[in-house]
């Protein structure tokens, strides 16, 4: 059993670690001091089809309410999923569509269990209750906010400075997102500190159907591979059900100064360790700090033995420049003895686009055979064994 020690440095923990702010300290200080379980809520919209280490940091927040004895609420918005939300996005967010979000989801269940004490957890869809609402609802709803003050959000603000179209659609998600919390009778809302608005929107709600308003907590965002904020939508993402070899060079990829940003929020080593390490980044250290970074995460989504195959792995093909031990086999296409180099690389699956397989060569990243391809109008001619390697990560064979 834990001690009441325990329970303390794990509270204080949770209110401090990562967090970028909490509305209101002292009163959610007190319920947890209370003894009371609380109902604490977190959403995550099915916008792609993988949860990424940026999205798992609230959910850790949520596990580390779990394991204080607290009620997790996850609201998966299958319903506002299909408005979409605007926080932190500088141009218009596409709605998706009915069946793009249940794909997104079919596995969302199996990834959480990764971070969440599942059968525990209180699982809910806000197409639930939203479904319901009428347009009457909505426009008493809409009365709790005035246009001067949704418009004076940070990215709503650069889009008006620069005459982008915000459309009205946008202006309404705080509005579900809070009513969320009056559905589900939330005490606590964690999001990502790009989720503020929504989240204070929830309070306000609240307060509207006459309901005592959530606490809420606010964790740091994320930067992914390439520096700016993790986001699907860019690709840049480390994601935790990548395999333990792809997952590890990832974030080897990360940018130094990162690393003891990642060691904070994507691993559970204990703050002082976290601190330790940070502080040897220096010359050698730096290496060091990145390889004991990466090892953490393999391991928490994968296992020991995994996170030590997958630095041996790293160093074989990047130290020593071996080939990796597995690499993709795709098949020739029938009738096809050539290829322009943008259709080979979208066809073995290391490119997502022509436009992308361009960019690529392009950019010096891709070899055919150990050459070096430089124009991407060149063709290549299919053989058996052929190797295609894009950066110093990415390989396929054709078969």
């Amino acid at each position: 059993m834990p001690t009441e020690r325990n329970i303390l440095a794990a509270t204080e923990e949770l209110l401090s670690r990562g967090v970028t702010e909490v509305v209101v300290k002292k009163h959610l200080a007190e319920r947890l001091r209370s003894g009371k379980k609380l109902r604490v809520k977190l959403g995550i919209d099915p916008t792609g089809p993988k949860v990424h280490l940026g999205r798992a940091i609230p959910l850790w927040k949520l596990r580390a309410f779990q394991d204080l004895g607290h009620q997790a609420v996850l609201i998966v918005g299958d319903f506002t999923a299909q408005v979409g939300d605007p926080s932190d996005k500088l141009s218009k967010r596409p709605m998706l569509t009915s069946e793009k979000i249940k794909q997104n989801m079919a596995t969302y269940q199996v990834q959480l269990g990764k971070i969440l004490d599942m059968p525990k957890v209180e699982w809910r869809y806000n197409s639930e209750w939203l479904t319901k609402l009428s347009f009457l609802e909505i426009a008493r709803l809409a009365e709790s906010f005035s246009l001067q003050q949704m418009l004076a959000r940070r990215n709503f603000k650069e889009r008006l400075g620069k005459q982008d179209d915000i459309s009205l659609r946008e202006l309404m998600y705080p509005l579900m997102q809070g009513y969320d919390s009056v559905a589900v009778q939330a005490d606590v809302e964690i999001g990502g500190f790009d989720q503020l608005f929504n989240l204070l929107a929830g309070r306000k709600i609240q307060e509207h159907y006459g309901k005592e308003q959530q606490d809420i907590l606010t964790t740091q965002m994320l930067e992914g591979t390439d520096g700016r904020k993790m986001s699907t939508s860019w690709g840049n993402v480390v994601t935790i059900v990548d395999e333990p070899n792809e997952m590890f060079g990832k974030l080897m990829a990360v940018k130094d100064e990162l690393v003891p940003k990642y060691l904070l929020l994507c691993t559970r080593l204990p703050e002082a360790e976290v601190k330790q390490i940070s502080k040897s980044m220096k010359g050698a250290g730096a290496k060091a700090a990145k390889v004991k970074m990466a090892s953490e995460i393999v391991t928490l989504y994968h296992s020991a033995k995994a996170a030590q195959q997958a630095a041996a792995e790293f160093n074989s093909v990047h130290r020593d420049k071996a080939m990796p031990t597995e690499v993709p086999t795709v098949k020739i296409p029938a009738g096809k003895k050539k290829l322009a180099i943008t259709d080979l690389l979208v066809h073995v699956k290391l490119a997502s686009s022509k436009a992308q397989a361009r960019r690529l060569v392009e950019q010096g990243g891709v070899k055919v055979g150990g050459k070096v391809i430089s124009d991407w109008r060149a063709e290549v001619a299919l053989k058996s064994g052929l190797v295609i390697q894009v950066g110093s990560r990415k390989f396929a064979k054709l078969a």
